[in-house]
C-alpha cells in the first residue's frame, strides 16, 4: 500500500512538471512573438473640413505676399472654389501659385499678374540691398550720371566720360531689372549682382571697406573672414586678382558677379525667402531641399513654389 502511495504522487508531482513546462514554453513563444510595427505619418492628410475662412486667409496672404495686393472679390470667390473643389491638394496650390507667378492674362488694369509678381519681387529685393528706396530717387542718380557723363564729353575728359558712362549703364539696369525678370530676360542671381553694382548702393556703403562688408551680409547674411575680407577689398579697390569661392575676380565688377552667383549666394537667397515669406529661417533639411527646388539656373520661382504651398505657410496644421 505504501508502494501505490508512493508511486501516485511521483505521478502527480510529474504531471505538474509537465503542465508548468507547457506553460513556459507558451509564455516564452508569446514573448517572442513580433507586433506588427506601425509607422505614421505616411498617409497624405485629410482636409476635409477646414473651414472657409482659412482657405480665405491663405489665398490673401498669396495675393499680398506675391502681387503686393489684396485679392479683389471676384478673384477670392474663384481661387476659394477651386482649392475647396480639389480638397485644397497639393495640386491645386501649386496651379494657384504657379499662376500667381507667371500668368500673363490681361487684367482690368492693365497688366498681368507676371507683371506685379515682377515689380513685387523687384520692390523686395530694392528693401533687401537698397534700403527701399524708390524709383524716383534711382531716376535722380540717373539724371546726374547722364549730366556728368554730357560734361564730360563737352570737356574732352575721356576717362571722366568712361567712368560716368560705366555709371549710368549700370543704374540703368539697375532700373530695368524688373521689366528683365518679367520677360525671362535675367534671373534673380543678376537681379543681386545689378542691387549691388551701382551708384545707390555705393552711396549707402560710402567706402570699400564697408561695400565689401555689406555685399557679405547682404548677399550671405554673414560677414568675410579676414581671408576673405583680404581678398574681396584687394579686388575692388586695388584691383588685384584674387579667387573667393572657387571664381577668380579683378575688379569690383567682377567681384559682385562671382557674389551674387555664388552656392553661398544661393544659400542666403533661401534663408531670405524663409524669413521673409515664412517669418523664421529654414531648418537644415528644408535648405538642402530648397536648394534643390532652387537648382542650378537659381530658379526663385521654383524656390517659392515649394515654400508657399506647405501647410504651415497655409496655415494647414
Amino acid at each position: 500500500m505504501f508502494c501505490r502511495t508512493e508511486h501516485w504522487e511521483r505521478c502527480a508531482t510529474l504531471r505538474a512538471t509537465g503542465w508548468w513546462l507547457l506553460m513556459v514554453a507558451a509564455l516564452a513563444l508569446t514573448a517572442c512573438r513580433k507586433e506588427p510595427e506601425v509607422i505614421g505619418g505616411n498617409q497624405a492628410p485629410d482636409y476635409e473640413g477646414v473651414p472657409t475662412v482659412l482657405v480665405e486667409n491663405y489665398v490673401n496672404r498669396l495675393f499680398i505676399d506675391l502681387l503686393g495686393r489684396e485679392p479683389l472679390d471676384m478673384e477670392m470667390s474663384a481661387e476659394v472654389g477651386a482649392l475647396e473643389a480639389a480638397g485644397l491638394s497639393m495640386a491645386s496650390r501649386t496651379a494657384l501659385v504657379q499662376k500667381i507667378m507667371t500668368s500673363t492674362a490681361f487684367l482690368a488694369d492693365d497688366s498681368s499678374y507676371r507683371n506685379k509678381f515682377c515689380t513685387r519681387l523687384y520692390e523686395l529685393c530694392k528693401a533687401r540691398f537698397l534700403e527701399g528706396v524708390s524709383d524716383e530717387v534711382i531716376d535722380g542718380f540717373i539724371g546726374n550720371a547722364q549730366q556728368q557723363a554730357l560734361a564730360d564729353s563737352l570737356g574732352g575728359n575721356t576717362a571722366g566720360l568712361n567712368a560716368a558712362n560705366t555709371t549710368l549703364g549700370r543704374l540703368l539696369a539697375l532700373k530695368r531689372s524688373r521689366t528683365d525678370l518679367r520677360d525671362g530676360l535675367i534671373g534673380i542671381a543678376e537681379v543681386m549682382r545689378r542691387m549691388v553694382l551701382n551708384a545707390v548702393y555705393d552711396e549707402i556703403h560710402m567706402n570699400s571697406f564697408n561695400y565689401v562688408n555689406a555685399t557679405f551680409d547682404n548677399l550671405l547674411l554673414r560677414y568675410p573672414t579676414d581671408a576673405e575680407f583680404t581678398i574681396a577689398y584687394g579686388m575692388v579697390e586695388q584691383n588685384t586678382a584674387g579667387v573667393l569661392f572657387g571664381q577668380s575676380g579683378q575688379n569690383k565688377g567682377e567681384y559682385a558677379a562671382l557674389m551674387s552667383a555664388s552656392a553661398e549666394a544661393c544659400e542666403g537667397l533661401v534663408r531670405w525667402s524663409y524669413v521673409t515669406f515664412m517669418g523664421r529661417l529654414p531648418d537644415t533639411a528644408e535648405t538642402v531641399a530648397a536648394l534643390e527646388a532652387l537648382g542650378p539656373m537659381t530658379d526663385i520661382e521654383g524656390l517659392l513654389l515649394r515654400i508657399l504651398t506647405t501647410d504651415e505657410y497655409a496655415n494647414l496644421q
